[in-house]
């Protein structure tokens, strides 16, 4: 049935209710809370491709559950029973485990085990696994976050990704960090191969040779870095690669640099060289948003594919690996896909804002 031919979705304040209760209520099945979120968009009166493009999802899906509503109004959101062999757990024990994990906590403990769970509930550790995978739950994994306070989020946001969605015409857009503190790392044993059946082995202690600190400027629009090794991460070490920066840099262009809010980015020093070449602005990300840059990408990559299993057996050996895998890279390089308007950036933070200020967070 096409959107222009969809039946009325009309609710009752009852089941209005009850919709709102699954959306919203932590101890829901995530799946379930989708379907209640689903329904009550319809009862707006947005049909099938409106309601997908607002809760981010497939059109096929709202149509599906609109279509099991329309027709077994509540009872039509449940999971349809499957062929198999009988339960031998009850729904009230399904329901059990999951408010506890997600509203309770063990005595003296921080989070539920599959056995502490499964002895008080009175079912198996597999069963209480089950449920947990069934519901998405992982209450042995833990991740922090930090809500950026800067008064000016949402300037620095649009002017940030302004600059990598509609770049400035005759003007360069570089992504610009320092990645401090590289460690030149020996093994104290020789690498093992990796052989059939048996991983790379590297021993797990190491002697340390030193460090460098490594500043990269990316070329949003081509992927290409240009970089500089120091010995330090000063604002006089940061004016010296703007300096470098300039020199690469074709100079009928304006250059645009995007970086952190590092005190030495505005430090008197910096602040006197951009006076004396007025083709440089810097455009600062906000407090706590590292991820907003994009050379922490290719940060990323570096530490990946040139750091995290490398051996040094000195600062030298370190700094010649850098400047091999950076080469490399500029043969090769692409830019890395933005795709997030300011908007959607925005109004994601709004969402996860409000999530975590509703009681019980």
């Amino acid at each position: 049935m096409g959107d222009n031919r969809l039946p009325p979705l009309v609710l009752s304040e009852d089941e209005r209710l009850t919709l709102e209760s699954w959306a919203k209520r932590r101890s829901t099945a995530q799946g379930l809370a989708a379907r209640a979120r689903i329904v009550l968009a319809c009862a707006n009166g947005w049909n099938n491709t409106v309601v997908a493009a607002r809760l981010e999802t497939e059109r096929k899906t709202v149509a599906r559950w609109r279509t099991r509503f329309l027709r077994g109004r509540l009872g039509g959101l449940a999971d349809e029973p499957r062929p198999g062999v009988p339960r031998t757990i009850t729904d009230a024990q399904v329901e059990e485990v999951v408010v506890r994990s997600l509203e309770q906590t063990p005595p003296g403990g921080t989070h539920w085990s599959k056995r502490e769970l499964a002895k008080v509930v009175g079912i198996s550790p597999a069963s209480v696994l089950r449920i947990w995978h069934a519901f998405g739950l992982q209450p042995w994994r833990t991740e922090t976050f930090k809500v950026s306070p800067d008064p000016f989020l949402i300037d620095k946001v649009r002017d940030v990704v302004g600059l990598y969605l509609a770049p400035p015409a005759n003007a360069v857009v570089f992504a610009v960090d320092e990645k401090p503190q590289i460690q030149a790392l020996e093994r104290t044993a020789p690498v093992l191969p990796m052989i059939p059946g048996v991983p790379e082995r590297r021993s797990f202690d190491y002697i340390r040779h030193g460090t460098v600190d490594l500043f990269a400027a990316l070329n949003t629009a081509t992927g290409k870095v240009i970089t500089k090794l120091s010995a330090q991460h000063r604002a006089v070490d940061f004016r010296d690669f703007l300096d470098e920066i300039d020199r690469q840099t074709d100079k009928a262009l304006a250059v645009h640099v995007i970086c952190d809010n590092l005190s030495a980015h505005k430090a008197p020093v910096v602040h006197r060289w951009l006076l004396s070449h007025p083709r440089f602005q810097l455009h600062f990300t906000p407090t706590y948003s590292s991820w907003i840059n994009q050379v922490e990408r290719w940060f990323a990559e570096l530490e990946r594919r040139c750091l995290e299993r490398g051996v040094f057996c000195s600062l030298n050996d370190l700094k010649t690996a850098l400047e091999d895998w950076i080469k490399v890279w500029d043969d090769e390089a692409r830019p890395f896909t933005w795709t997030r308007t300011a908007d959607q950036i925005l109004e994601r933070i709004c969402r996860y804002c409000d999530r975590i200020s509703e009681p019980g967070h």
